[in-house]
């Protein structure tokens, strides 16, 4: 008598908490746990040669997952090499023919200004000889009017005459020959500006190989698909030796770190979830095992506004159902701690307290 006493006030009791729990408490049964599931594909056409993973498998952030084919695009970044550096080495060419030009013109232009100063410091010499000559002669050949001269000396003044006379003349040749050799060693430095020319059109051409260069690396490094952060391999949509176009999906993965609670409420229940707002989350596949989440949002319009299909009504009936507002829920870093997949089902438990 006394047992069954107590199985009774045990069932009245366990009767109480479940009516208490359910007139305090707001259920939602439609939830499940989502994450960001990314595609990934490849902007480039191409044969794939290696897939290094299959569904289920972790991986780091870098990792490579899928290679495609590219070896074309590493022969063209080959020939854009050579040709790079056959333009590096015509610039260095340039630029020590450029060198050596400017050094040899500008010594013969320093040579010959230097010998058209002692060309031009010996004119007045030359000239006052002549000067001197010709007075010289003049008296001689005066004295030999009047009987005075002798005309050995007539002779040796008209000798230093002409000798003077020469000198002048040769005096003068020699700066006009030093004028022109300085003219044609200025205008052997116009080379220089020739070769300045030269190494001006390499640099546009130097510029867009390098620009091509860093664009079939780019299509090189894009061949090679690789885990865009730490996570899991979801799916994989080929095989090797397939061949793949732009923008095909390869494969899917998703970070299980990140998470979350995505809900549908009712619109009689949605005041209960406000942003911020604790909840409680049971999750089919672990029984007993409870795990904390935060309202982080709440839909603006009911799920019905996004139907593919609408229903109007023409007839003129009208049954009124109760719509239902997405609800996003996170949860604590770690609370996860890789046991919650995407597409789990979810029960969502708040307080009743508006």
């Amino acid at each position: 008598m006394a047992a069954a006493a107590v199985v009774l006030l045990a069932v009245l009791g366990g009767a109480g908490v479940w009516i208490h729990r359910q007139v305090t408490t707001v259920f939602v049964d439609d939830a499940r746990i989502a994450a960001d599931m990314v595609t990934l594909a490849s902007r480039l056409p191409g044969w794939v040669t290696e897939i290094r993973v299959i569904a289920g498998d972790t991986g780091r952030v870098g990792e490579v997952l899928l290679r495609i084919d590219s070896r074309e695009a590493e022969l063209a970044l080959a020939e854009v090499d050579a040709r790079l550096a056959g333009l590096v080495a015509r610039h260095a060419e340039l630029e020590a023919r450029l060198a050596m030009v400017d050094r040899q013109t500008g010594t013969q232009e320093d040579a010959q200004r230097a010998r058209l100063e002692a060309a031009r410091s010996q004119l007045p010499a030359a000239e006052a000889e002549r000067v001197f000559a010709e007075g010289e002669f003049a008296r001689a050949v005066q004295l030999m009017g009047t009987g005075s001269g002798t005309r050995q000396r007539h002779e040796q003044t008209r000798a230093l005459l002409e000798t003077a006379t020469h000198r002048v003349a040769a005096v003068a040749a020699e700066i006009r020959n030093v004028e022109a050799q300085l003219a044609n060693a200025g205008a052997a430095r116009e080379e220089l500006t020739v070769l300045r020319r030269q190494l001006d059109a390499i640099e546009p051409l130097q510029r867009e190989l390098a620009a091509q260069h860093e664009r079939i690396r780019l299509e090189i490094r894009d061949r090679t698909i690789a885990m865009p952060f730490d996570g899991v391999v979801d799916r994989v949509f080929v095989d090797a030796g397939e061949y793949v176009t732009p923008g095909q999906r390869l494969l899917m993965v998703h970070d299980p770190a990140r998470v979350r609670v995505e809900a549908n409420v009712k619109e009689t229940e949605i005041r209960y979830f406000r942003p911020g707002a604790p909840v409680r989350l049971r999750v089919d596949a672990y029984p007993g095992r409870r795990f904390d989440g935060v309202v982080e949002r709440v839909g603006g319009a009911a799920t019905s506004e996004f139907a593919l299909l609408p229903s109007p009504n023409p007839s003129g009936n009208f049954t009124k159902i109760t719509q239902r507002l997405p609800l996003r829920i996170a949860l604590a870093p770690g609370v996860a701690d890789g046991l919650l997949r995407p597409g789990m089902m979810v029960e969502v438990e708040a307080p009743a307290r508006e």
